[in-house]
């Protein structure tokens, strides 16, 4: 079995507008023949709270917009570190990149066809890891700084 058409046009869009809220490593898996309960899992990370939010706000209203769908449930609005939207056909995980490090939800569904996604999402990968090692020279060069005011 593979995802659907509905599960790919949803991936799709939601991979997109993930994209335009510049979010990273975007990825999706066709996790149809593994589970029962969904099609497609959409992975996307962002290095703070903000824009974790801002991108999950983006990828519910295009949804709704675009191809009128809704979450049927919604997790971890709160603390933003890592949300999940329910379409009962697709899944969608946008997590704080730390949490994505963590958790390497891609570790599970390696085994899993990978979906072919908008050129902008793909563009996105190792954008991560690109962030991570501009945000640990910069805090370096904070240190080096505090040493010199010291």
């Amino acid at each position: 079995m593979t995802a659907t058409d509905r599960s790919t046009e949803l991936i799709k869009t939601a991979a997109q507008a993930a994209a335009d809220k510049l979010a990273h490593d975007i990825i999706a898996y066709d996790v149809s023949d593994v589970l029962a309960i969904t099609d497609a899992f959409l992975l996307a990370s962002a290095p703070n709270d903000r824009q974790v939010k801002s991108i999950v706000d983006e990828i519910e209203e295009r949804l709704n917009k675009e191809l009128d769908a809704k979450p049927v449930r919604r997790e971890g609005d709160r603390d933003a570190r890592w949300v999940l939207l329910d379409y009962v056909d697709i899944v969608v995980h946008v997590q704080h990149s730390e949490e994505r490090v963590f958790y390497a939800l891609e570790r599970l569904w390696k085994d899993c066809p990978q979906l072919e996604l908008p050129a902008d999402a793909v563009a996105t990968q190792g954008k991560g890891a690109e962030h991570a090692k501009a945000q640990a020279a910069a805090d370096e060069g904070e240190d080096d700084l505090d040493g010199e005011l010291r």
